[in-house]
C-alpha cells in the first residue's frame, strides 16, 4: 500500500538521485486530459527543459514504446498504462476487494471508490460505478485535491496536524461550489472530526449535487492504508439519509476489506 509518509519537501538530488529519470517522468506527466498531444515546444515548456534535452527524453520514450508521434505531435500509447498496473498487481488486495464493493454498491444503489493519499491528492485505485453523476470522468488513477473530499480528509487524518496543515497549504485551495470550505483551519477541524470518528461526509465541495461518504481501510496494524467511499446526488439523498442509511454498510465493507490485508 501506498505510505502515508510525507511528500510535501523537494527532493534534494544527491549520489542516489537520477536527474535523467526524473527529467523522463516529467515529461509522461506533462500529458493529461488538457495536453493529449504536444509538440516538442510544449513539452520543453511544460517541464522546463530545453527542446534539446525534451527531444533526447521523447525519442528514448518512443523507441521504448511509451511515446508515439505523427512527426509533429507526440502523445502517450497504451504501454505507459503497464507503469500503472505494475502497482495494481503489487497489490492483490484490490482483486479481493471489488466483490466487497460491488455487493456493496448492489446494496446502496451509489458508486462506490476506493483510494489512497498521494502528497495532496488521493488517487483511486478501484471504482464500481452505478451510474455517471459527476462531470469529472473518474476512474482508475484518477487526482483529486484531497483537502476537499470525504476520501482526502479521512485519509489526511492518519497524519499529524502539522503535516496535515502544510498539505493543505500546498494545496491551492479554491472553492469550487459556494459549499467548499477554504478557511485552512476549517479544513484542519473537519480532518480532525473525520480522526475522532472514523468516517467523514463531505456536502457538495467538490461538485454541486454530489453528496460523499468515506469510511477507512486499515491493515493488521490498524494503520489506514487507503478509504473506500459511497457517492450520491443531494437531489435524491440528503447527507443525513446518506449517514443513517448508507454509513453502516459502508463502515461494514470497509472492514471486510482491511480483513483481507
Amino acid at each position: 500500500m501506498t505510505s502515508l509518509a510525507t511528500h510535501t519537501d523537494t527532493p534534494r538530488p544527491g549520489d542516489a538521485y537520477v536527474q535523467s529519470f526524473a527529467r523522463g517522468l516529467e515529461v509522461i506527466r506533462s500529458f493529461s486530459a488538457r495536453t493529449p498531444h504536444q509538440t516538442l515546444s510544449e513539452v520543453a515548456a511544460a517541464t522546463g527543459l530545453t527542446r534539446a534535452g525534451a527531444r533526447r527524453i521523447l525519442l528514448t520514450l518512443q523507441t521504448l514504446g511509451y511515446v508515439g508521434s505523427d512527426g509533429k505531435l507526440f502523445s502517450l500509447t497504451p504501454r505507459i498504462l503497464d507503469l500503472g498496473f505494475a502497482y495494481l498487481s503489487s497489490m492483490p488486495i484490490w482483486n479481493r476487494a471489488e466483490p466487497v464493493m460491488e455487493a456493496l454498491v448492489r446494496e446502496v444503489q451509489e458508486s462506490c471508490s476506493a483510494a489512497v493519499l498521494d502528497a495532496t491528492d488521493i488517487v483511486y485505485v478501484l471504482r464500481v460505478p452505478t451510474q455517471k453523476i459527476m462531470r469529472i470522468n473518474l476512474g482508475v488513477g484518477s487526482r483529486l485535491p484531497a483537502w476537499c473530499t470525504s476520501m482526502g480528509r479521512l485519509l489526511l487524518g492518519e497524519l499529524p496536524d502539522d503535516e496535515v496543515k502544510a498539505r493543505i497549504a500546498a494545496s491551492g485551495v479554491e472553492a469550487f461550489t459556494k459549499h467548499t470550505l477554504t478557511d485552512p483551519e476549517v479544513i484542519l477541524a473537519r480532518v480532525q472530526q473525520a480522526r475522532r470518528q472514523g468516517w467523514c461526509v463531505v456536502n457538495q465541495e467538490l461538485e454541486e449535487g454530489l453528496i460523499s461518504i468515506a469510511a477507512p481501510i486499515t491493515d493488521r496494524a490498524g494503520r489506514m492504508v487507503a478509504a473506500l467511499n459511497i457517492s450520491g446526488q443531494a437531489n435524491r439523498t440528503s447527507a443525513k439519509v446518506m449517514q443513517e442509511s448508507m454509513l453502516p454498510p459502508l463502515l461494514a465493507a470497509a472492514r471486510q476489506i482491511s480483513s483481507l490485508l
